[in-house]
């Protein structure tokens, strides 16, 4: 594109030229959030509509959080603390790791955009599979960089090997999201060693680990064992999904120096509220009722996934808080008949269904949709329609 060519023209005023934006915001895509539940049947209709399109948690915050929240909202004429001080310490003592290896920001896609702001640029390359976190693309072409997206294997998993290949002496950055959202599909630990062989020293891999806490394979690698046996290798996580924070945006990574001083350095300065904070700090201290909380979510897991199965879908194991329907061409069709129930599930146009686990009421109204899905579309019975 010429420089000519690519200055803003207002349209309102013919001729009239306006700042140029970078060519990076050029085609950006959209981040689209999960749609809001609305009353079944309209406004004023009597029956309940749920939320199941955002991964949310269904319980409020946990025990002593929105006592700390309140407490924080009290001072909100101050700035917050710019170093996360005390959430550090608390994160230092619960993870096992020296503070300096931890950095904090909006939520782990926050943190996630902080890394390639620090990591890529323009001619870097960016690897990782596709569909996944559908942040990945945004902020790669925020930074400058280019995607390089690596289609998942037929069962939703990850193709390592067709990842390893990707890379080249451009690649800066490999993001693996397990589990892998939208598919909930883990990574184990001898398929992750030897990618991380395959992977040269001065690629950094990112193991985004959103929703860590839902796991129950025991194959899958320790995060932070493999972090602290690789410098080439960082963690993301977040406050959003088993802690319940989700409206609070606070996340964090996992990282070696100098890249966590790095991070820290390209987060927006006091982005991380005082509210979060202190909500962070509260959570981590009520671990037991934590575990609870996600034990009761996994249970819903399992039980949905085990319904859908007897039904006759085919979907894979999803160790995260939602599960996937690869619907094809009926993905928006499902979507319509769910929200007509009374439920808002998130359709990725032409792929499938990401149905978040939320309320036993509102799975069992996603379970009745999907039996009457397949009585009427049979040729998806055992299969995807594709």
């Amino acid at each position: 594109m010429s420089e000519a060519a690519s200055r803003t023209t207002d349209t309102t005023t013919p001729g009239l030229r306006t700042p140029r934006l970078r060519e990076a915001m050029h085609g950006l895509p959209a981040y689209k959030p999960g749609r809001p539940a609305a009353a079944a049947g309209g406004p004023g209709a009597a029956r309940p509509s749920y939320k199941l399109s955002s991964n949310e948690n269904p319980f409020p915050p946990l025990p002593g959080v929105l006592e700390a929240a309140v407490a924080a909202a009290g001072a909100a004429n101050r700035y917050p603390d710019l170093f996360c001080t005390e959430l550090l310490a608390e994160l230092s003592g619960h993870l096992g790791v020296p503070a300096e290896n931890l950095a904090t920001g909006t939520g782990s896609v926050g943190v996630a955009q902080q890394i390639l702001q620090a990591m890529a640029g323009p001619g870097d390359e960016v690897v990782y599979a596709w569909r996944s976190f559908e942040a990945y693309p945004i902020i790669t072409q925020i930074s400058g960089a280019r995607s390089v997206q690596v289609p998942l294997l037929p069962d939703e998993s990850h193709d390592l090997d067709a990842m390893a290949a990707a890379v080249t002496d451009r690649t800066r950055v490999v993001f693996l999201c397990t589990p892998n959202n939208p598919t909930g599909n883990v990574l184990h630990r001898d398929e992750l060693e030897r990618f991380l062989d395959r992977v040269p020293a001065d690629v950094l891999v990112v193991l985004d680990e959103a929703y860590l806490e839902f796991i129950r394979d025991d194959q899958v690698a320790d995060g932070l064992d493999v972090f602290r046996a690789r410098p080439n290798v960082c963690l993301l996580r977040t406050f959003s999904k088993a802690y319940g924070l989700a409206g609070l945006r606070i996340g964090y990574a996992v990282a070696h120096e100098p890249l966590a001083g790095a991070v820290r350095s390209t987060a927006v300065p006091f982005g991380v509220s005082q509210l979060a904070q202190n909500a962070a700090v509260a959570s981590l201290r009520a671990r037991e009722a934590l575990l609870e909380r996600v034990d009761a979510v996994v249970a819903e897991r399992e039980r949905v996934t085990e319904k859908l199965r007897a039904q006759g879908w085919t979907l894979p194991t999803s160790q995260a808080n939602f599960v996937w329907l690869r619907l094809g061409e009926r993905t928006a069709a499902f979507a319509s008949a769910c929200e007509s129930a009374g439920v808002v599930v998130r359709p990725f146009a032409g792929e499938g269904v990401r149905i978040s686990v939320g309320e036993p009421e509102a799975n069992d109204i996603v379970l009745r949709v999907a039996e009457d899905f397949l009585t009427t579309h049979p040729d998806l019975r055992g299969g995807a329609g594709a």
